[in-house]
């Protein structure tokens, strides 16, 4: 048999599926819910919890507690590399038209508020083994930030990696404010003469740090996905590795293999 504030947040939460109480609704006050349901404060609190818990509603210090919005979905599936390697040596105009985080969220490049951040690093034992250089290679780190202008989270986490040696013939990749690149990476990589051949995608799945949980706005309980994706180019050399942090709770991806013909 259900407890009595298993009870209550059922109720509130057929309320928010059904659509009286719409995102971005504040709910009653928890004495006013105690004393719509007969209940006392901390069975109200309970029941409020469960559906913090389920990501149905949050609470706002000092206001109260709210039906969560639901953040931009992203879809991603492994056809948008060959999407931007087609867009690599098109005009200008045209790679600044739309990216990457555009085609998979189906926003439009005004929609986007955008951070980048460039520092100079240095290759690990993990790392160098991942790129295939020797420990203590120079590295140039880059972090980027994109988030829906109406929403405070980003879509992601993403830290990725060039190997200094191979890019700094182009200063501009050594730039951060060259930022937001029109073409993406692969144009990048196309400036100083790298054509890539593959790309290779590992995805795992954990609980998020309490840092992750913040920057992207988890609701409790929700895990990341962590893809790591290494590019190769013709020579098979990896040329650029990046790790990619994504929300759980608004992620879907898709991986497609076409099958050779008998």
């Amino acid at each position: 048999m259900a407890k009595v504030y298993e009870r209550i947040a059922d109720e509130l939460r057929q309320s928010i599926r059904a659509g009286e109480l719409l995102p971005g609704d504040r709910l009653p006050s928890e004495t006013r819910l105690a004393a719509e349901h007969g209940r006392s404060v901390p069975t109200i609190r309970d029941a409020l919890r469960l559906l913090q818990d389920e990501g149905l509603i949050e609470k706002q210090h000092g206001r109260g507690n709210f039906v969560r919005r639901s953040r931009t979905s992203i879809f991603r599936t492994n056809s948008r590399h060959q999407w931007e390697k087609e867009r690599v040596r098109a005009p200008e105009a045209t790679r600044l038209e739309t990216g990457a985080t555009e085609h998979d969220t189906g926003l439009q490049i005004d929609d986007l508020v955008f951070q980048a951040a460039y520092s100079d690093g240095e290759a690990d034992p993990e790392l160098a083994e991942a790129l295939g250089v020797p420990e203590g290679t120079a590295l140039v780190v880059r972090t980027y930030r994109t988030r829906y202008a109406a929403e405070r989270a980003p879509f992601n986490l993403v830290t990725s990696y060039l190997i200094r040696s191979l890019v700094e013939q182009n200063p501009d990749l050594l730039d951060e404010t060259k930022e937001p690149w029109p073409g993406g990476t692969q144009n990048q990589l196309y400036t100083v003469g790298i054509e890539l051949d593959r790309i290779e995608e590992r995805v795992t799945a954990r609980p998020p740090t309490p840092e992750e949980a913040e920057q992207l706005d988890l609701p409790p309980g929700t895990s990341v996905l962590l893809l790591r994706k290494t590019s190769f180019d013709l020579d098979n050399r990896v040329v650029e590795m990046s790790d990619v942090t994504l929300p759980g709770d608004r992620t879907e991806m898709l991986f497609t293999t076409p099958l050779e013909r008998w």
